[in-house]
């Protein structure tokens, strides 16, 4: 009996969990739903509770040098303290708001290479060994995303990579710990000018901020340098507009407004990105770690998750 006891403690012999998703797909602003499964062990187990949470994949600045690390940036208990008996199955259902700033990871049924997502579930044991469950979740864009992606496709830019950075970019409602940016080879019309677009969207209930960074050309006496605009579209113009006429405005009105925008002293709107300065004064606050509405921190947790996440599209190893 002692001996079992040092087995369960070390999670041989204990209880299991498993969760399911009624659909794994899913939208910024909806609700995943599913059910995590207990399974008893060999002896009772006292479980202190159960907790489900939305984990992803985030580039993180520190000094001269970057790292990709895991973030949790959604938490949700679904179980408090119960007692499992020895082989005992209990299903426990749950309901998890996906935030509205919730980045995505698929277009068109195909993962954005550079993207990963999933919901981990932690199930913790009183003396014991805690065990998880990691489930692949696919975010799809919402109606005004999709339009706004379709015109940068129409007007020939080539998609590159999308990837989270962490940081906050001043003047937008943004909660989350990090933001979403989708990276485009320039199409032809406007090579001359610019090589790369990075387009991030920072979305809530009423509308979506949409931030461009243009990489402009260097001239024959001028180095190359970014531009940035920002603007805002609500959810009810999706179908109200010609996007690519309208996303053509914007990445002509961000590179031809630089020069007058430095002289207003505004720099670079990111808190944090891959080598990227500071504008003095410019529209960058602090990265805010914080996240409203009821929703946790993002907590690293590297160790729990290593070897977890594939590759570049994002699959997910059991």
């Amino acid at each position: 009996m002692v001996f079992k006891k040092m087995l369960s403690a070390f999670g041989v012999g204990g209880p299991s969990v498993d969760t399911v998703l009624s659909n794994p797909n899913t939208r910024p602003g909806l609700t995943l739903e599913g059910q995590v499964n207990l399974l008893g062990g060999d002896a009772p187990a006292s479980i202190e509770q159960v907790v489900v949470g939305l984990v992803t994949r985030v580039e993180i600045e520190s000094g001269d040098s970057e790292y990709a690390g895991v973030m949790e940036f959604l938490r949700l208990p679904v179980s408090g303290p119960l007692q499992l008996a020895p082989k005992q199955q209990l299903a426990i259902p749950f309901q998890l708001p996906v935030p509205w700033e919730t980045p995505i990871t698929d277009v068109y049924g195909q993962r954005l290479r550079g993207m990963t997502m999933g919901l981990r579930t932690e199930l913790a044991i009183a003396r014991a060994v805690d065990k998880s469950d990691l489930d692949q979740v696919n975010v799809h864009p919402l109606p005004v995303h999709e339009r706004i992606l379709e015109a940068f496709q129409r007007l020939g830019f080539r998609f590159k990579h999308a990837d989270l950075e962490r940081g906050h970019i001043r003047g937008t409602q943004q909660t989350l710990p990090f933001y979403q940016e989708i990276e485009f080879f320039a199409a032809p019309q406007y090579a001359q000018s610019i090589t790369e677009v990075e387009l991030t969207f920072v979305t809530s209930q009423h509308g979506v901020d949409v931030i461009l960074e243009c990489d402009k050309r260097g001239g024959f006496l001028s180095a190359g340098h970014d531009a940035f605009g920002r603007y805002q579209v609500s959810h009810a113009d999706a179908d109200r507009v010609d996007w690519a006429e309208v996303v053509d405005g914007w990445l002509r009105e961000t590179t031809s407004r630089y020069g007058s925008l430095r002289a207003q002293g505004f720099g670079n709107p990111y808190a944090h990105g891959r080598g990227r300065g500071h504008g003095a004064g410019g529209m960058v606050a602090g990265a805010a770690l914080g996240v409203a509405g009821g929703l946790v921190a993002g907590e690293m947790i590297d160790e729990a998750f290593e070897g977890d996440f594939g590759g570049d599209f994002g699959g997910f190893e059991e």
